[in-house]
């Protein structure tokens, strides 16, 4: 099995390392991830100047390629063009921070598995919660205790070595809390949200308005959401994602009225 290893917190960030810990005994491993920070470009492409893929070297000594560009450019340019084949399967992660609820369409973790899916190779996105808000978005971040993350992915990874993913699955969302109860992987649907939301308006030494995205977190929802059974049942959970956006909502009498 080949695998290609992603992430949106940049080729320097520790769980990166953490993820190809967690298999790289299991299967051939190839990590090509984003030169700089990429949180919150969601299934972003760039198309208006060159890529570059430069060769670097992992603080364990891993090599790996660095991409001056987006969890999805680091996807296409892994697959088509470092590796001599297709994947069999692209982990994403490990990101800093949950991501949960109907808003991971934001996530450059979870962007990447889209871009994946698309290409017909299955894909895992795995992100591990951390109660320190101020450490997430770092490139290079150091404060994370990855050992519990590294062994539920595993235990992971087995089961799709051993059985393959669900049938009609083309994306699992794994996320898993910093210091889980057990061991033991839970199914939940999305929450409707995970953070609530706002922007604030500052004004700048020069008179100017500028704006900051803000938001809490939403700490509750329905008792089989991701949301309740990570952050209340303090267990990990995982969501089988498709990559057919389209509702089975027929349009033809809405459109003819």
């Amino acid at each position: 099995m080949k695998i290609l290893i992603t992430n949106d917190d940049g080729v320097t960030s520790k769980g990166i390392i953490a993820l190809n810990d967690a298999v790289k005994d299991l299967a051939d491993t190839m990590i090509v991830a984003p030169l700089h920070q990429q949180s919150g470009v969601g299934h972003a492409i760039t198309l208006m100047k060159p890529l570059r893929a430069i060769n670097t070297i992992l603080d364990d000594g891993t090599e790996a390629y660095a991409v001056t560009g987006t969890p999805t450019d680091c996807v296409i340019v892994g697959s088509k063009n470092l590796l001599e084949e297709l994947p069999d399967l692209v982990l994403s992660g490990i990101n800093v921070g949950e991501n949960l609820a109907k808003s991971i369409t934001t996530s450059g973790t979870l962007g990447a598995t889209f871009e994946a899916a698309y290409f017909g190779i299955p894909a895992i996105a795995v992100s591990i919660q951390v109660k320190q808000e101020d450490i997430k978005f770092k490139d290079g971040i150091r404060e994370v205790d990855y050992s519990n993350a590294i062994r539920i992915t595993r235990k992971l990874l087995k089961k799709i070595i051993e059985h393959g993913m669900p049938e009609g699955v083309d994306i699992l969302n794994l996320n898993i809390p910093a210091n889980p109860e057990s061991d033991e992987i839970v199914q939940a649907d999305l929450a409707d949200k995970m953070y609530d939301t706002d922007v604030e308006k500052r004004i700048d030494p020069y008179g100017n308005p500028y704006y900051w995205i803000v938001g809490g977190l939403i700490l509750d929802d329905n008792q089989n959401s991701d949301v309740h059974i990570l952050r209340l049942q303090n267990k990990a959970t995982i969501t089988g994602l498709s990559t057919n956006m389209a509702t089975s909502v027929d349009l033809t009498k809405w459109l003819s009225d």
